[in-house]
């Protein structure tokens, strides 16, 4: 049966400076590189040997996946890169801290943005610091200007239909390294998690997520592999 493994990745600059960070491109810590490595090492610990890894056009997911297989011994897989596995879009609130918002507008409006399944943020102004539209990674493709979890969700589920889930099918097993919010994202895919449930659920950094799947791609049992740090488990509805 196929095994998947969610990574998210380690701690980036801007979480260690408490701000929304979305898409913009910042590289990881020092903790974030040995958050990284130590999920490779977890992994290889529980026999995982991935045939091909997902993720993001972000640097800080690519780095943690790649220091993680690097720990891992597992340098020759594939790596497969793409946009809809970005991060959420925070929209106007991308590059702000997150303390010094929520005296701005207020913490109950800012929990809202920020926990809410389906209100996303204000929009990101074009033409400002933080416009992606130039960016030559989304060319030609229709990006949005800020994005809810279920908006993030509309963007992930083609992805994952049409590219990740036939290799699981296929009995291959997958590791996706990406971030908090497009991995909850599948999360909620595979186990069916409710709306008003899923915006709680934490996936730590660096953790790994193990998910044996059953032909169906239904979830049979999942486990993070280094078990002083899990998180509350998604359980199928």
């Amino acid at each position: 049966m196929p095994r998947l493994i969610l990574l998210r990745h380690g701690q980036s600059q801007w979480n260690l400076e408490n701000r929304f960070t979305g898409w913009v491109d910042v590289d990881l810590t020092a903790e974030g590189e040995a958050q990284a490595r130590r999920g490779g090492e977890l992994i290889a610990e529980a026999g995982f040997k991935p045939a091909v890894m997902f993720t993001s056009v972000l640097t800080r997911a690519q780095r943690s996946g790649a220091l993680a297989l690097q720990s891992a011994g597992l340098t020759d897989v594939p790596v497969i890169e793409d946009w809809r596995l970005n991060e959420r879009h925070y929209g106007g609130l991308t590059g702000l801290n997150k303390a010094e918002t929520a005296q701005k507008h207020g913490e109950d409006q800012v929990k809202i943005w920020r926990r809410s399944y389906d209100v996303p943020p204000p929009p990101l102004a074009p033409g400002g610091e933080f416009d992606f539209n130039a960016d030559p990674r989304y060319a030609g493709k229709a990006i949005p200007d800020t994005e809810s979890l279920k908006t993030t969700l509309d963007r992930v589920k083609p992805y994952w239909d049409a590219e990740i889930a036939p290799r699981l099918k296929a009995g291959e097993d997958v590791l996706i390294a990406a971030h908090g919010n497009s991995l909850r994202a599948i999360v909620k895919l595979l186990f069916g998690v409710p709306d008003d449930q899923i915006v709680g659920l934490e996936i730590p950094t660096g953790n790994p997520l193990e998910i044996d799947l059953d032909p169906d791609l239904k979830p049979t049992a999942a486990r993070y592999l280094d078990a002083a740090r899990a998180e509350t488990l998604p359980t199928a509805s």
